[in-house]
């Protein structure tokens, strides 16, 4: 009797080909490829249809000067990120795991305070009558203020510590697959720490630094709040300049122009890093 009833129940078998994939692909359809469709209709059909948006920007030295400000301030907080993350996510990876917990814990955190807080923090700390200022000239480093805002010194320092979580958390997760015995195995074999690092330690640790490398570059060059407000008008990026000709000047066909080549720059740079991280895996190459 039981037997019957359960060979009589449905059963459920998970939806096959298109069918399976229809809600997903409508949701993609209709919050990602719409709008930057329409973001390309717009930049060549306003004012008037042709490419010359794309030209203006192009042709332009002062627009040429932002992209360049922007790709810039990318590369130099990407760089500044991954030497200043990799020797933490060293030691996240190699500490006794309570302890690894709570400052993991507290990386965390940070990132969950408001960014305008944490960027407002970093403009009191680092202004001419700020507290670093201060402490250096109190102890005789320096004789008079160093300019660390309004430059690329002030927006590299506060996006670093912006960035960092971003770039420690895949770090952490490639170390810790490392075996420490490989690294145990080079000491034995007379390999200096360094030789350690170079030859073993950082080939194996690529795939994060490259994955942690391309979000922190990414998130990077569309950053608006920090660099903003860090860096004035004298260090404009692309993302400050396209609020500024949507919001101010309402030149829509200009800022989707500028839009959408950062969204293809965007694209590329992703492509290039599955190319290169993931050939390097099927080789199995270092």
């Amino acid at each position: 009797m039981s037997g019957n009833l359960l060979h009589r129940q449905p059963i459920l078998r998970r939806p096959d080909g298109v069918g399976g994939a229809l809600p997903a692909l409508t949701l993609i359809t209709l919050f990602f490829v719409v709008p930057v469709v329409a973001l390309l209709l717009r930049s060549v059909t306003e004012p008037v249809p042709g490419l010359q948006n794309y030209a203006i920007l192009f042709g332009d030295g002062t627009y040429a000067r932002v992209f360049f400000n922007t790709f810039l301030v990318a590369t130099v907080v990407t760089a500044v990120t991954v030497i200043v993350a990799f020797p933490v996510a060293w030691m996240l990876a190699i500490m006794p795991p309570a302890l690894g917990s709570i400052v993991f814990g507290i990386i965390i955190l940070s990132m969950w305070t408001n960014l305008l807080t944490r960027t407002y923090a970093w403009m009191v700390l680092l202004q001419r009558t700020g507290v670093i200022n201060r402490t250096l000239m109190d102890i005789g480093l320096i004789s008079e203020p160093l300019p660390l805002i309004n430059n690329l010194t002030g927006v590299t320092i506060g996006m670093v510590y912006i960035m960092l979580p971003f770039m420690i958390l895949p770090l952490v997760g490639t170390l810790r697959a490392i075996d420490p015995m490989t690294l145990r195995a080079a000491a034995l074999c007379g390999a200096s720490p360094f030789n350690a690092f170079r030859r073993i330690l950082l080939p194996l640790s690529l795939p994060g630094i490259a994955a942690g490398g391309l979000m922190v570059f990414v998130m990077s060059l569309g950053y608006f709040v920090t660099p903003t407000l860090l860096g004035g008008t004298s260090n404009m990026m692309l993302a400050a300049m396209i609020a500024q000709m949507i919001q101010s000047l309402l030149n829509w066909g200009l800022g989707s122009a500028a839009a959408f080549i950062l969204l293809l720059v965007t694209m590329a740079l992703y492509a290039l890093q599955l190319r290169l991280v993931g050939a390097k895996r099927m080789t199995g190459g270092i």
